[in-house]
């Protein structure tokens, strides 16, 4: 039996008695037990300290993300939602396939189950788990940036029942943003994204009561306008950074939301 909290409160130094390949496959069953104490306690933290501090080695990091990039399609949420954060961990430490990218966009916009928290299984957050990836991605000079902004445009307008209670709208207005600071994009490329969400939801009578994912794009843009008005932090410590073509994402976002709201 390994002792993940023995191991966190000894400055996570790896036990000699197991062979990292049982601890990184013990790990990862950890990242995907329904039973939140395991899923978000020791075992995320160690998973955590080891990948930032490369005592995973880098072809056992790439198993282990083609292994989250394949848990995607799993049958239980937790384990499609802990995916992300384990690749987010992976692509920080300097890890990336294209794969992982095209696994990702393949379920971002479809999954279904948009609960940010569970009584029983905890924490989900499918919608800010997958936007912190995102924005992850979209940050790394492998991915085009008008690839995750366009990824971003479809789970907005993805239909769904559930409306965002548990900050999911502002990680994704966030997460767009940190996309918005690359500098190798035009205008066009900035603002463009935008043309599908108001073609969606731009219509000139607006059902009552509001659908829930109407209401989710509407407070996703309207951070995304505060964002772009005020800048983004990469981290909590640092000064915020100005989005690139900050006027014309400022006035494509409220044309699009003057176009949604007027009746």
């Amino acid at each position: 039996m390994i002792n993940w909290k023995e191991i966190e409160a000894a400055d996570y130094a790896v036990p000699a008695d197991h062979p990292m390949e049982e601890l990184v496959r013990a790990l990862s069953d950890a990242l995907a037990d329904p039973d939140p104490r395991i899923r978000d306690g020791e075992p995320y933290s160690v998973l955590s300290a080891w990948i930032a501090r490369g005592v995973i080695d880098a072809p056992r990091r790439l198993a282990l993300g083609d292994e989250m990039a394949a848990r995607f399609t799993a049958p239980e949420i937790q384990a499609r939602t802990f995916a992300p954060l384990v690749l987010d961990m992976l692509v920080t430490r300097g890890d990336f396939k294209a794969d992982w990218v095209d696994a990702f966009e393949r379920w971002y916009p479809s999954e279904t189950d948009l609960r940010g928290h569970d009584e029983e299984l905890g924490w989900l957050h499918a919608v800010a788990h997958g936007a912190d990836l995102l924005n992850r991605f979209g940050c790394h000079p492998g991915v085009d940036p008008v690839r995750m902004l366009n990824l971003a445009a479809a789970r907005l307008t993805a239909p769904t029942v559930h409306a965002f209670v548990q900050l999911e709208d502002d990680r994704l207005a966030r997460a767009l943003a940190r996309v918005l600071t690359r500098s190798d994009m035009n205008e066009h490329d900035a603002t463009a994204w935008l043309d599908p969400v108001a073609a969606r939801f731009g219509s000139d009578h607006i059902p009552s009561p509001v659908p829930a994912h109407l209401t989710n794009c509407l407070r996703t843009l309207r951070m995304l306008y505060v964002f772009a008005d005020r800048g983004v932090r990469p981290d909590p410590r640092s000064a915020p950074v100005p989005l690139h073509h900050r006027e014309a994402v400022k006035t494509a976002l409220a044309e699009t939301l003057d176009r949604i709201i007027r009746r």
